[in-house]
């Protein structure tokens, strides 16, 4: 079965930086677009990044564009999320998501979900 395993969150002062990852199993990894999404706490879900199969297409909410890059490993069968510059109103449970296309998509069109991992940003 299709697995997604994020780690990398924490607590981080406002202005440092963290590296997400998310690993995944079970699924054609390289034929698959990605996606990073978050929810703070009282929140809906958003989604803060995506990249396509190959990693040619990125896609960044406003939010994030700028500090905020995302990357793929195919070869690890593994994405990655390095956010830098953070700041207290990134806190949220960050969430990697797979969708079953080539390209990727901007809004809540993805297939598979993981469990999620905690960042939290103090001032």
């Amino acid at each position: 079965q299709v697995q997604l395993v994020e780690s990398g969150g924490g607590l981080v002062q406002s202005g440092g930086s963290l590296r997400l990852s998310c690993a995944a199993s079970g699924l054609p990894f390289s034929r698959y677009a990605m996606g990073w999404f978050r929810q703070a706490s009282g929140k809906e879900r958003e989604i803060a990044a995506a990249i396509s199969w190959s990693g040619g297409s990125t896609y960044y909410a406003d939010s994030v564009k700028g500090r905020f890059t995302i990357s793929r490993d195919n070869a690890k069968n593994t994405v990655y999320l390095q956010m830098d510059s953070l700041k207290p109103e990134d806190t949220a449970v960050y969430y990697c998501a797979v969708r079953a296309r080539l390209s990727l998509s901007t809004g809540n069109e993805y297939d598979y979900w993981g469990q999620g991992t905690q960042v939290t940003v103090s001032s």
